[in-house]
This record gives C-alpha cells, structure tokens and sequence, in this order.
C-alpha cells in the first residue's frame, strides 16, 4: 500500500505544470469529447508507467544495493530540482496528430510526451525504490490522473485559479525529501 499511495501522491505533485499537463489542456481545447481524452491518457499511461516501473525494479536487481540507493536518492532529489524549471509544450508533435479523434491523438501525443518526462522518470524511480510494478504503476496512473482529468473537465478555470510556481515549489520540496529518506531508509 506504501508504494501505491507514494506512486500516487509523488506524481500528482511531479504533473503540476508539467508539459503533459500542457498537454491536456491543449487537447481539451482542442476535442469536444473529454471522456476520450481522459481514456487516451489513461491508455498512455498504463503503457508507459508499466514499462517504466518495471525498468526501475529490474535496474536496482542488477545493481549492487549500496549504488542502487543512492541512485535512487540522487534521482528523487534530481526530480526534484527538474520540478522547478516550468515546461513548454511542445507544438510541432500536435499538429502531425490532429488529423486522429480525440482517444488515439491523446493516447500518442501523451505516450510521447511521456518519454524522458519527469513523472516518467519519477516513475522509474519508483520502481526502483518499491520492486512492485503493479503497486506502483497503479499508483503512477492514478497520480497522472488525479493531475489532469480536472485540467481537461475544467479546463482553463483551473488553469488561472492555481498557483502554479507554490505547487512547483511543494512538488520540489517532497521529492528532495523523499531523496534524503531513500538515502537513511
């Protein structure tokens, strides 16, 4: 249950004003039917927090323990310094994609977005902390959800009512702390 709540939380946090964040909002935009946005990111996210979650417990296997932690340490804390930088979106993917409906242009330009993103690398991590895929690809998902289903019901309201810089902030503070507890844990 550790892993799953942790997995949740810490990439709920990592998702404010992150690109795929960006994303989504471009995407509601852009199609009318939010319900096949919010499954394409569903669909995405699955796909690419399993493989990631199983990267991370598969790497901390093959490495000894003492490196495995404080690479673990030095990720979490890494993320959390990256948190601080805002993302941009990334435009020149969007407009190869329109062409598609509303689920399979989310589920691709998510999926993409995805790679080398923070939460993915947070996911990695993850992985890598708790072994269990399952637990923390779940809670992954859930995190990635929590963080943009409101974005695509709600829209540019929510947009202009959230400080984004303060979640920045708190999102940096927890993943540092969370580096400095993998390091003594």
């Amino acid at each position: 249950m550790d892993a799953f709540l942790t997995s949740t939380v810490t990439v709920a946090l990592a998702e404010i004003g992150d690109k795929t964040q960006l994303l989504s909002l471009f995407l509601a935009a852009r199609y009318r039917h939010k319900w096949s946005i919010i499954a394409g990111i569903f669909v995405a996210t699955v796909l690419n927090h399993f493989v990631s979650a199983w990267f991370g417990s598969w790497i901390v296997g093959v490495l000894p323990e003492n490196i495995a932690t404080y690479i673990v340490a030095a990720c979490f804390i890494a993320v959390g310094l990256w948190v601080l930088i805002p993302d941009k979106p990334d435009n020149d993917e969007h407009n190869e994609v329109r062409k598609y409906g509303a689920f399979i242009a989310t589920t691709i330009l998510f999926f993409i977005a995805e790679i080398g993103d923070k939460t993915q690398v947070a996911t990695i991590v993850l992985g890598a902390q708790y072994t269990s895929v399952m637990a923390v690809t779940m809670g992954t998902t859930l995190g990635m959800m929590v963080a943009n289903v409101p974005i695509v019901l709600l829209g540019g309201k929510l947009m202009q009512k959230l400080p984004l810089d303060l979640a920045r902030y708190i999102a940096s503070a927890v993943f540092i702390l969370l580096g400095i507890v993998a390091l003594f844990w």
